[in-house]
């Protein structure tokens, strides 16, 4: 240590004690009086473990997240910038711009609120220069296993992404979903890291392209790993829009021919499946802002209006008209066929899964 330079723990290394015999390594001399300089990433129990050896010395250990550059501001809906055609055109450049400062912002919060979590945000979300780059990371470390490695993962997600704007304005679609749909969810970086049916529908979509690339066998393996990690099932072909929320999403299951629209909301162990063996097009088709209530079944090609509503627990065989109500098993329209009752809420949006019993003459506990 001849030099005038700080002495420096770096990542992969301990300083033991002289009467320490866990390491064959040689003791490292004592550190000049000027002190240690701690590389970022260090583990406390290293740090504190020279401390020990070395009494005295001062430990200088940099903050491992960057000052914050901006506040987190206080989301409401009227607060989100418009989406003109433009931006819509380009892939919602300035949309993702602004969500993407907002995760980030979260993320300083919360890690400076919660050291626990500092080393987890930084290199999960604080350390990416792009929404892109921090979500191709979380699934790649969520979805690898032993034979698909998160590195691969990391670049098929990333490629994917970087290579087709209207998944990416998708994405940022479905984050504003489940924030403004979802009171439980506090943030945006909370629905990124920890909403198991968001992180569904981004792998899905980077399955669905390889579909269509004809890399099958790839977006199989995709669709596999998605349901041991997530337990939601969507076959790689299936279709899906964006802005959509799965809600709480175990046990969602969507079928190879389904098409779900955008501004769509399902809940937990919802199906959208086939009936009997036969080829085709055989899955439900679900259109624009419609909500399906917890334990709904949609069975074969049948069509669910724009802006229509599922129950919870309903089993629906035949087409729902757009605006209408379909409860009970087998589901029946609220108000009768003849004359059903039409709701005007965007029930994909308003969450509203009640508010047709006071139209329902039958319902009696």
């Amino acid at each position: 240590m001849g030099s005038s330079q700080p002495f420096v723990l770096a990542s992969h290394l301990e300083a033991p004690c002289a009467s320490s015999t866990r390491s064959p390594n040689p003791i490292p001399p004592r550190p000049k009086p000027g002190g240690v300089m701690v590389k970022p990433g260090v583990p406390d129990s290293a740090i504190n473990r020279s401390r020990n050896c070395y009494p005295g010395v001062v430990f200088h250990v940099p903050p491992l997240t960057q000052p914050p550059t901006m506040p987190v501001q206080d989301i409401s809906i009227s607060s989100l910038p418009a989406i003109s055609s433009t931006d819509i055109a380009s892939g919602g450049n300035e949309d993702e711009a602004w969500v993407w400062s907002q995760i980030k912002a979260e993320a300083r919060r919360d890690a400076e609120a919660e050291p626990a979590l500092a080393s987890y945000l930084y290199s999960t979300i604080i350390s990416h220069s792009s929404l892109g780059r921090s979500l191709s990371f979380h699934l790649g470390n969520k979805l690898c296993s032993s034979t698909l490695l998160s590195t691969l993962l990391y670049d098929l997600f990333l490629n994917t992404l970087s290579s087709d704007a209207s998944i990416r304005a998708a994405t940022v679609a479905d984050l504003r979903a489940a924030r403004y749909r979802d009171p439980a969810c506090t943030s945006f970086s909370h629905c990124l890291l920890n909403y198991k049916g968001f992180l569904a529908i981004q792998a899905h979509r980077v399955a669905h392209k390889l579909w269509i690339q004809n890399r099958k066998p790839l977006s199989l393996a995709l669709q596999s790993r998605m349901a041991d990690v997530f337990a939601v099932d969507i076959h790689p072909a299936a279709r899906i829009g964006k802005g959509v929320l799965l809600d709480h999403a175990t046990g969602v299951v969507i079928g190879e021919t389904a098409v779900v629209g955008n501004n769509v909301s399902i809940l937990h162990h919802v199906t959208l499946g086939g009936t009997g063996k036969a080829g085709g097009d055989r899955h439900p088709k679900i259109g624009d802002g419609v909500l399906i209530g917890a334990g709904a079944t949609i069975l074969g090609n049948v069509r669910i209006g724009e802006g229509a509503k599922v129950g919870a627990g309903s089993l629906v065989l035949i087409d729902v008209p757009p605006w209408t109500t379909a409860v009970g098993n087998p589901a029946r329209l609220v108000g009768g066929r003849e004359q059903p009752k039409v709701h005007a809420d965007v029930p994909g949006e308003s969450m509203d899964h009640t508010s047709f019993i006071s139209h329902w003459s039958d319902y009696v506990i």
